[in-house]
């Protein structure tokens, strides 16, 4: 391919998002304009043993920093603003959100000391931004919190639509209704490529309206006769904003339990996308000063997290509040795939603690529907856009593939449906598409402060910890003639119990001074530290291993004197 076809061809790829659920970031670049769309997050599971946090891996956007013309964000989800602050500390660039999104952003921000750094700007359906070569256009969508967005690229090489997270919500709750007619516009004036969201491509049907489950929750509220803890995703506005109708309606008092759910609630009380009636929150220390009938409870851990509120509150390990025989809780929530165990583990402590638990499928207690349109809705969608190609997007691959079927199923041609992996591109030049080429792509992992800089041998090492323990063998050596003045001592740590297994770790001890002679008769020079320290981890843990069947991890440190 030639220069000037570089200079003016289409690319359209994920750097996190696709046959994966989380971290979504997509990449429209034409020419020497990149535009990036989103920048989530996703919760580490247990082979990431000491991980915070995965968000995407931008070295292409780095090593193409300055074509990079900004970052738009469809909504104010985690998986998809969860990533803006580690990833700001790597390549700063602007963002453009909705003034609710930009508001929970802003929260991020100021969290981790970037707020003066970053340029924000505020977008709605109406807003249409020149970005190089690209411009770009909006509309609005139904999902599980308010100011949702897809977005319209339009090129020189034709129109690209990005649906962002998506329902078609015929009675919302917030009387944000879809931008039906002006997706129909767009589909009229032809798109070239549809990156559409695939999470509900296995459920058939609609979604339930989110209306449903405000019902369900004022209903649960008339019935129990002591407290109500009902723990839902922090961000799901709509859902917070039914909880609140419920206990003004039934005259609780709320207390609002997890860090999150406090942040959200006031940022979108103070922008006016939640209405908290005066006197209704109070603080936690205030439940038992009321009666239980008086009292209900919002917080975080619907996904059993074991340090959210609700993990907290089953184990009776939380301060001011406890769960009493008798109360009532809801989960407001589907688990995610992946948490089912950590879900049943905080049910099971619920009920030992002698709580009325509701919980399971939205569809059985009322309690939850989902924000993601189902396959009628993807259909919907796709016949609305019409497009020439089709990508679906964040969903797992089981997911991209059946929404791949829907899109066959109304009309899109099977070679031009892409499903693709983080990192491989689909290239449009002349209306041609084609995918082959890759660019890097993954995850990385968030450790504390630390971004990125725990990799796998890093990993390998925590799981052999975990697994098998350490053994440190101390000695120190006489820097004249490499004698022995003290040692080896053998210290333990989640390996075995000193006080019951003093035989063995005398006979590693014995394998310890057998190999410091042993270089000493073959003439080698005691200051090979490394040579030595690799020759005694291989004689103990071998010994260990013939006697235990464990391998764990044995750290030499010798010392000259």
């Amino acid at each position: 391919m030639n220069n000037a076809t570089t200079e003016t061809k289409l690319s359209i790829f994920a750097l996190g998002g696709v046959q994966e659920i989380g971290k979504n970031m997509y990449v429209v670049q034409y020419g020497k304009d990149i535009v990036v769309v989103d920048c989530g997050s996703k919760f580490p599971d247990e082979s990431l043993l000491g991980i915070d946090l995965i968000v995407p891996d931008i070295t292409y956007l780095i090593e193409n920093k300055d074509k990079v013309r900004g970052l738009v964000i469809t909504h104010g989800h985690e998986d998809h603003i969860g990533g803006i602050p580690y990833i700001l500390k790597q390549l700063n660039m602007p963002i453009y959100a909705t003034r609710l999104t930009l508001g929970l952003i802003e929260g991020k921000l100021k969290e981790h000391g970037l707020l003066g750094n970053t340029r924000r700007i505020q977008i709605d359906s109406n807003s249409i931004l020149s970005l190089g070569a690209m411009t770009l256009s909006f509309y609005k969508t139904n999902h599980s919190i308010p100011d949702c967005l897809g977005i319209v690229f339009d090129t020189p090489e034709g129109t690209v639509v990005h649906t962002g997270d998506f329902k078609f919500d015929l009675t919302p709750v917030n009387g944000q209704y879809a931008d039906m007619h002006k997706m129909a516009e767009i589909g009229s004036r032809g798109v070239l490529a549809l990156l559409s969201e695939s999470t509900n491509a296995e459920r058939p049907g609609f979604t339930p309206s989110e209306r449903i489950v405000g019902e369900s929750i004022e209903e649960a509220f008339v019935k129990a006769q002591q407290k109500v803890f009902i723990a839902t995703f922090a961000s799901n506005v709509h859902r917070l904003q039914q909880v609140i109708d419920a206990a003004h309606k039934t005259r609780r008092k709320l207390a609002l339990l997890g860090r999150s759910m406090l942040n959200v609630i006031t940022i979108a009380s103070e922008l006016g996308y939640l209405n908290v009636p005066d006197g209704i929150i109070i603080e936690p220390g205030d439940i038992n000063r009321l009666q239980p009938h008086q009292v209900a409870i919002l917080c975080t851990g619907s996904q059993g997290e074991p340090m959210a509120a609700l993990s907290r509150l089953a184990r009776s390990n939380y301060r001011q509040v406890t769960i009493d025989a008798g109360d009532t809780v809801i989960l407001s929530a589907t688990p995610i795939p992946g948490n089912e165990r950590n879900v049943a583990r905080t049910v099971d402590n619920l009920y030992q603690l002698g709580a009325k638990v509701i919980y399971g499928s939205g569809s059985t207690t009322g309690m939850h529907v989902s924000g993601h349109g189902s396959q009628e809705e993807l259909k919907l969608m796709l016949t609305l856009m019409k497009p020439k190609y089709f990508i679906p997007i964040h969903g797992e691959y089981r997911m991209l593939y059946q929404h791949g079927l829907l899109a066959q199923s109304v009309g899109v041609e099977a070679d031009d449906i892409f499903i693709v992996n983080n990192g491989e591109v689909v290239d449009i030049v002349d209306g041609a598409a084609r995918k082959g080429r890759r660019v890097a792509a993954g995850s990385t992992l968030v450790d504390g402060l630390g971004i990125g800089d725990v990799g796998n041998i890093v990993l390998r090492d925590r799981k052999l910890l975990s697994e098998d323990g350490l053994l440190i063998v101390v000695l120190t050596l006489s820097k004249i003639d490499g004698k022995v003045l003290s040692g080896p001592d053998l210290i333990s740590r989640g390996f075995v119990y000193v006080r019951e297994s003093e035989g063995l770790l005398e006979e590693a001890n014995r394998i310890a001074l057998n190999t410091i002679s042993n270089f000493k008769t073959e003439n080698v020079n005691a200051n090979q530290w490394n040579v030595l320290k690799t020759a005694m981890k291989e004689a103990i843990g071998q010994f260990l291993y013939t006697q235990t069947k464990r391998r764990p991890m044995i750290l030499p440190i010798i010392m000259e004197v």
